[in-house]
């Protein structure tokens, strides 16, 4: 087998190795795995996915949530040279077909939580399953692949700087996923920007708080590995003693959507001085306030603090803020911090209202961005339509968000200049809601809003049609949407509002939902 290069993906991983190799790669609870141990697995794994059916996968399911098998099927995954999909096992079992059909899975490495599921999954039928921690002698309703059939690899596979490491799913407007590709070139370059802007070591300790789905826990995995630190999976019950956590597990390194900054908040883990091990500090996904920022540098009072930006297609963070007390709020716009400057190697610009590249002067408009961390595309190109733009040779992603340009030349996030969410870290596209929801019985249309309730974004849905309660909408639309993209609020109305083009006016609806819900925290709320 050729030598591995160095712009793998997994090159990372193996720079941990050679720095860290007995010490602990990544802890899930009671249990761990050190480099070496994670690395053997990891070799015998693909081994065995390799030989199974196809000489190389077309890609590799990762079904698996919160486990050690799900750090190992990963690595694993990508050691095979195929593209690696992670897949949360608590997907409604619709979506999650299609983002094995889509995806081109043909392997699936599958935990405890993930074989649960697999019944449920018919284009997972007939797929092979390597299942950890299950009796080779097992009788289970798939293909069971033998780890003790095929010999380990040597080495991980070698891969091109053009191929897939792994695609990530976003919400899509017509009830269905689209999956995003992103490439060991992709990642090369972010890694890289990562090593040169901050200041990791072996004795780091990173948080997990990111499902594997979602692109954020790339960052932790592998500027965690890369630098030889350690992975440490944070339970829904530490949240209840957070700064206790934290130091019982020798956290240095914290990242999570600005919505933990709320939720620490209201169990009192935000004490001034409250976390005193901590040197980092990485928040993204949905706005940071300014508010969360100064909070949770009085309780981490000795980290860093940055407010990261990015939409998957651009490789999980593209600019990068530091809080700074004296100078962020002052830059602020709508108490949010900035979002920062572009990374190098990448050109911006701003679209006008009208979609067209703004004068170079303009300091107001939609944010296109060029450069080696944009995807190649979609799995369905389809879904690219209206996204890239071309201008002046370059190829440039459509955010859809819409930032000012601050004096020093930093950028300021507005908002979207389409109907997008962000919730709890997570890119929504209320159309995929909408859609699930008018399939439900009785219901003629629906249109969904996000509105800031309670220090957090929340999801509203205004209906017509029959009138039906909070509770049996929300466990219908658990059968179709994820859990995170479940409302739990729902309010009828005999007809939406319409604007002036005779559109449905989601700026009303959302002016509404912040009136209807400001002063409850019940009404009309579906159980979680």
């Amino acid at each position: 087998m050729p030598e591995t290069v160095s712009h793998a993906l997994y090159s990372r991983f193996l720079r941990g190795l050679a720095r860290s190799g007995n010490r602990d790669a990544v802890r899930v609870g009671a249990d761990s795995l050190s480099y070496l141990a994670l690395h053997r697995t990891a070799l015998a794994w693909a081994g065995a996915l390799r030989a199974d059916g196809r000489r190389t996968p077309g890609a590799v399911g990762v079904l698996a949530s919160g486990s050690l098998s799900a750090y190992a099927g990963i690595l694993a995954g990508l050691y095979t040279g195929a593209p690696v999909v992670p897949l949360r096992p608590d997907t409604p079992a619709t979506r999650l077909g299609d983002m094995i059909e889509a995806s081109g899975v043909t392997v699936l490495v599958a935990d405890e939580s993930g074989r649960a599921v697999l019944p449920s999954v018919p284009t997972a039928a007939g797929l092979p399953v390597l299942a950890p921690g299950l009796e080779p002698g097992a009788n289970v309703p798939f293909p069971l692949i033998r780890t003790d059939r095929a010999p380990a690899l040597r080495r991980p596979w070698p891969v091109a700087a053009t191929d897939t490491a792994y695609v990530l799913f976003t919400s899509g407007s017509t009830g269905r996923p689209k999956g995003v590709r992103l490439t060991h070139g992709n990642t090369r370059h972010y890694f890289a920007e990562m090593d040169a802007r901050y200041d990791f070591t072996p004795d780091d300790v990173f948080t997990q708080t990111f499902d594997l789905n979602f692109d954020c826990a790339m960052f932790d995995l592998f500027c965690g590995w890369g630098s030889g630190a350690t992975l440490v999976h944070v339970p829904v019950a530490a949240y209840l003693d957070m700064p206790e956590f934290l130091a019982r597990q020798g956290v240095t390194v914290w990242f999570s959507a600005p919505s933990s900054i709320g939720l620490l908040r209201r169990t009192g883990g935000l004490a001034p001085g409250s976390m005193p091990g901590l040197r980092w500090s990485f928040f993204a996904g949905e706005a940071l306030t300014c508010q969360d920022a100064g909070d949770w540098q009085r309780a981490a009072d000795t980290a860093a603090v940055e407010n990261l930006y990015g939409p998957t297609e651009l490789t999980i963070t593209i600019t990068g803020h530091r809080w700074s007390p004296d100078l962020s709020p002052a830059l602020a716009a709508n108490g949010c911090v900035p979002i920062g400057t572009v990374h190098p190697g990448h050109d911006h610009l701003l679209l006008d209202t009208t979609g067209k590249p703004a004068a170079p002067k303009a300091t107001e408009g939609e944010l296109c961005i060029a450069g080696p961390q944009l995807t190649p595309g979609y799995l369905d190109p389809d879904d690219g339509r209206g996204r890239f733009l071309r201008h002046d040779g370059r190829l440039y992603y459509r955010t859809g968000d819409r930032v000012r340009r601050a004096p020093n030349g930093e950028l300021l996030h507005l908002g979207r200049v389409d109907h997008q969410l962000q919730v709890h870290g997570r890119r929504v596209e209320p159309g995929e809601i909408d859609h699930a929801v008018r399939g439900c019985p009785g219901i003629e249309d629906a249109a969904t809003v996000g509105v800031h309730l309670g220090g957090v974004t929340e999801l509203v849905v205004y209906y017509t049609g029959e009138p039906t309660p909070p509770a049996v909408l929300a466990r219908r639309l658990r059968d179709h949407l994820p859990q995170a993209l479940v409302p739990k609020r729902y309010r009828h109305l005999r007809e939406l509002p319409l604007n002036p083009n005779r559109k449905v006016d989601r700026k009303a609806l959302t002016a509404r939902a912040a009136k209807d819900f400001a002063d409850t925290v019940a009404g009309a709320v579906a159980p979680g």
